[in-house]
């Protein structure tokens, strides 16, 4: 489909609108109930997604600040608070004094495996049931977005 060259300036502008709209709106339903069940913050939930699914369960912490969009001091928050529910334990890396690693726990990964299952049934939920097979479009669309911008 060639996008319409003609498209009025505030129907585009209200296009965009709705999607951040629906994003938020979206996102918000999704966080909310996983800090209902498991008492994670939206930042402490993405690092433990990440983790999960990186492998050894393992990544360097300079990596995961900028992968989960965190400045150094806003990711050492996060990561504090991990540690110190025994979500994450930080391991040196052999290989490199300079380096780092996040890790879950057995704990952690514990929590995260059942937390990324909740999601999925969630997005099942609020985002598949109510779009139908446009779910798989929105997400291509959204991975151009992210190719073509960023």
């Amino acid at each position: 489909m060639t996008p319409d060259p003609q498209t009025d300036d505030d129907e585009i502008v209200t296009w965009w609108g709705l999607v951040i709209e629906g994003y938020l709106a979206t996102q918000n339903a999704l966080m909310g109930e996983i800090a209902e069940r498991f008492d994670l913050a939206p930042a402490s939930f993405d690092i433990l997604l990440r983790l999960v699914r990186s492998p050894e369960h393992r990544m360097p912490m300079t990596r995961l600040a900028t992968e989960a969009a965190l400045s150094s001091g806003g990711f050492t928050k996060v990561a504090d608070r991990l540690a110190a529910a025994d979500l994450i334990c930080r391991i040196p890396s052999p290989e490199d004094r300079r380096v780092t690693f996040a890790a879950l726990t057995e704990h952690g990964l514990e929590v995260a495996l059942k937390a990324r299952a909740a999601c999925a049934e969630i997005l099942r939920r609020i985002v598949l049931a109510p779009l139908g097979p446009d779910a798989e479009g929105l997400a291509e669309a959204m991975r151009t977005l992210r190719s073509v911008n960023g």
